[in-house]
Formats: C-alpha cells, sequence, structure tokens
C-alpha cells in the first residue's frame, strides 16, 4: 500500500492520478472530506501532519509513503518552518523504525541558485537564500537524522495543469505583457508535472535509491525569454516588455508581504521571492537520476507548455 500526503496540491492530483491508472490506486492522507469525492473509491484518512491527527491510522499497514504536503506561500517566516520541517519531522517519527520507504520531496530551493552559473549538483553545498528553502533544508535534515535510508528528491519550478506558481508568470502574457526584473536574463531548471511523477515512481521502484538524493528535471535548461516567448506564441499575444528595476520589484515584495499580513491570507510575493528571482540562474544537473534510477524528463518545454496553457483555458483561468 502506497500512502500519498499533499494528495491534493497540484502534483499531488497528478500522481494520484497516475497510480490509478497503474492500477494501485493509494491512501490519502488529506485534512478535507471533499477530496475523496473528487476521487471516489479512494482510500483516504482524514488528518493533519501539523497536529499529528491521523498519522498513525494513515501509516498502518503501508509500506511506501510519498511524503509532498508542505507550504509553499505563508504569512509569516514561522508557517514555512511549521508546514515544511516541523509536520515532516511529526511524520519521520511516526514512522522511524518500521519498515516503510518514504520518499520525501523537497526543491531545488534547499539548495539555492548557482552562484557560478554552474547548475548545482545533489553534493552542492546548501545555501538556500529564503524561509522556504532554509525549512525545506531542515526537512531534508530531519529526513536523514531519523530516516537514513529514505529518497530525498528534489525538484526545480515545476510546471503542467493545475499549476498556480507557473500560472502567475503566465497570465501577465495573455494580456501582452512581459514582465521582468532588470538585471540580464535569467536561467532556470524545470520539469513537466508528469515527468515529475514518473520520477517519483521510478525512484519509488529503485533498490538504489536508498539513502540518495536526486534532482528530478528536465537536462535542458531554459531562459526566462525562452519560457515567455514560447508561452506568448502558442497564445497568439504580440508582448510588450515591461522591465521592472530590481529597487522596484524589491518594493512590490515588501507590498505583498505587508498586505498578506494584513488581510490575513498567503500570498505568491513577497520580499524572498523577488530575492529568489534576483538570481541569474537556478539550474541543477539531474545526471545522478539518469545514471541512478533509468530517469530523464522527456517533456520538451513548448510541449509541455502547449498541454499547460489549454488547461488553463478550459478551467476558464485564461482567456486567449
Amino acid at each position: 500500500m502506497i500512502l500519498v500526503t499533499g494528495a491534493s496540491g497540484f502534483i499531488g492530483r497528478h500522481l494520484v492520478e497516475e497510480l490509478r491508472a497503474r492500477g494501485k490506486p493509494p491512501r490519502c492522507l488529506v485534512r478535507r472530506e471533499s477530496f475523496a469525492q473528487e476521487y471516489p473509491g479512494i482510500d483516504y484518512v482524514l488528518g493533519d501532519l501539523a497536529t499529528g491527527a491521523g498519522i498513525e491510522a494513515a501509516v498502518r499497514g503501508v509500506d511506501l509513503i510519498i511524503h509532498l504536503a508542505g507550504v509553499t506561500k505563508a504569512i509569516s517566516p514561522s508557517d514555512y518552518y511549521t508546514g515544511n520541517a516541523r509536520t515532516t519531522e511529526k511524520l519521520a517519527r511516526a514512522i522511524a523504525g518500521r519498515s516503510i520507504r518514504l520518499l520525501h520531496v523537497s526543491s531545488l530551493a534547499a539548495v539555492g541558485p548557482s552562484p557560478d552559473g554552474v547548475p548545482v549538483t545533489e553534493d552542492s553545498e546548501p545555501h538556500p537564500l529564503s524561509h522556504y528553502g532554509r525549512s525545506k533544508l531542515e526537512a531534508e535534515q530531519v529526513v536523514r537524522a531519523f530516516l537514513p535510508d529514505a529518497v530525498i528528491l528534489r525538484p526545480p519550478v515545476v510546471y503542467g495543469p493545475r499549476d498556480t506558481g507557473v500560472f502567475q508568470v503566465i497570465q501577465p502574457l495573455s494580456h501582452g505583457v512581459a514582465v521582468e526584473i532588470a538585471g540580464g536574463e535569467r536561467w532556470l531548471s524545470v520539469v513537466y508535472v508528469r515527468d515529475l511523477v514518473e520520477g517519483l515512481l521510478a525512484a519509488s521502484a529503485s533498490p538504489q535509491a536508498a539513502g540518495r538524493t536526486y534532482f528530478l528535471a528536465h537536462p535542458q535548461p531554459v531562459s526566462w525569454s525562452q519560457l515567455a516567448g514560447t508561452a506568448a506564441r502558442l497564445m497568439g499575444r504580440r508582448t510588450r516588455l515591461l522591465r521592472i528595476p530590481v529597487s522596484a520589484a524589491r518594493a512590490v515584495g515588501y507590498a505583498a508581504e505587508f498586505w498578506s499580513r494584513v488581510s490575513r491570507k498567503a500570498s505568491v510575493l513577497s520580499r524572498d521571492k523577488i530575492r529568489e528571482a534576483e538570481c541569474l540562474t537556478w539550474t541543477c544537473d539531474s545526471r545522478r537520476a539518469a545514471a541512478e534510477l533509468n530517469f530523464q524528463a522527456h517533456t520538451p518545454l513548448e510541449i509541455g507548455l502547449a498541454a499547460t496553457l489549454r488547461w488553463y483555458k478550459e478551467a476558464g483561468w485564461l482567456h486567449f
């Protein structure tokens, strides 16, 4: 039996659907019963990793846990550590000493950008820039302390149907505006969500992966202008470039953070996000996953973006 945490999230839904398609419907630890209504027949446990509620019932009888649950935006810095590190610790403590394999899904943010422009590797010294990145690194350290044989997987930017993060970047393009922070061309590693799911399942099936860490990314990084230009062309949009000075971008991040605290609603934008966006290179080397897991993300950017934009349009998120 496979347990999936974070099943109601962007990546989690794709993973659940793929497991069902393979005839391996998982058990899901979820906070809302409405999730089960979307996926009839799915075994689920109501609970909350933050409080520990439901964990014991969820892990009973499972032999593999794919841990996707986490916090990607928050009102205060402490929320990241609660939602990423403390929740992971509760899960790790609950299964320590049991014959349960853990796949812990972390992030490139736990390592940080490429300071010299060279893609980081799994052996690079971590230097996270944000509270999100530091909380994900802390979660990795918790996993290694309690479960040395766990597999840690670090995706970079993940895009695909249902994603809200890349959507925030693409939305202005649908109105003919390409927003860019001044300072030069920026490069990033990306992975299409369905490729990522394939990577998760490859790691789950590999005995060689025990105790290892992997980046799961498309081998070819993309530039910001390539990402924006491809999305604009697929939507049939001619865009004008709005280049924002770094100081103005930081002011926007501060304002978004302030409004988040006032409204009590977590925002995608913050000073941390701007600090990360200022970096010119967020790339990682995925060759270890290719060599040890026989995994490589094959979906080209144009194909992945076309499927993503089609979903956004059908869902009514974008009009083009």
